[in-house]
């Protein structure tokens, strides 16, 4: 299925952020996809977040960007976007966490949670546990993840996270739509008397 088809089903299933990682495709052609998403993303009153491309951030008028380690310093993206973009940066541990806020980070991301073979490069996954530890050092939003599925959403939720990034358990399902449905509902259903009665199990 091509990847605006599914970004489409995910939308229709409730998603409300998308953010673009084809890292390996020509300036170009991530130009014309970053193009299309954006148009779809509008309909639904969704995000838009490219990865790394301030440029083709900028051209397509996307929400904000997203950076990894090996991106230009927050300061710096911030000088060309300016305040009228969310920039988000991907962490790992409790130091990038917290280098990101003091940058000017809008919000991050973090993890590995679990195990997941999109993040196998980064090394052993840093646990649920630690969601609380980071959530509780900074003041903007974190979202965790890495291996998160609808059997460990509520785990991660409890543990403090804003939200959460899914790839696999939502772009591999059989139905897209319905299995972005069910996520956004159970996270919407997540509430701290369900989180007490997790911590007692």
């Amino acid at each position: 299925m091509p990847l605006a088809a599914a970004v489409r089903l995910a939308l229709e299933g409730g998603v409300r952020a998308i953010q673009v990682r084809e890292k390996d495709l020509p300036v170009r052609e991530l130009l014309a996809l970053s193009l299309e998403l954006r148009a779809i993303t509008k309909e639904f009153g969704a995000r838009l977040f490219i990865n790394d491309r301030v440029d083709v951030a900028s051209a397509v008028h996307a929400d904000g960007v997203h950076l990894g380690h090996d991106s230009m310093p927050v300061e710096a993206v911030r000088k060309i976007v300016g305040k009228g973009m969310l920039i988000g940066v991907s962490t790992h541990n409790l130091e990038e966490a917290k280098a990101a806020e003091a940058g000017g980070a809008d919000f991050i991301t973090y993890g590995p949670i679990f195990e997941t073979p999109s993040k196998a490069k980064l090394g052993v996954p840093v646990g649920v546990g630690s969601i609380k530890i980071v959530k509780n050092e900074l003041g903007i939003p974190v979202f965790a993840l890495g291996g998160i599925k609808s059997g460990n959403l509520l785990q991660v939720m409890c543990a403090g996270a804003t939200g959460v990034g899914m790839i696999s358990a939502i772009l591999t399902a059989d139905d897209i739509r319905q299995t972005s449905h069910k996520l956004i509902e159970a996270i919407s259903r997540i509430d701290k008397i369900t989180c007490d009665s997790c911590v007692a199990r």
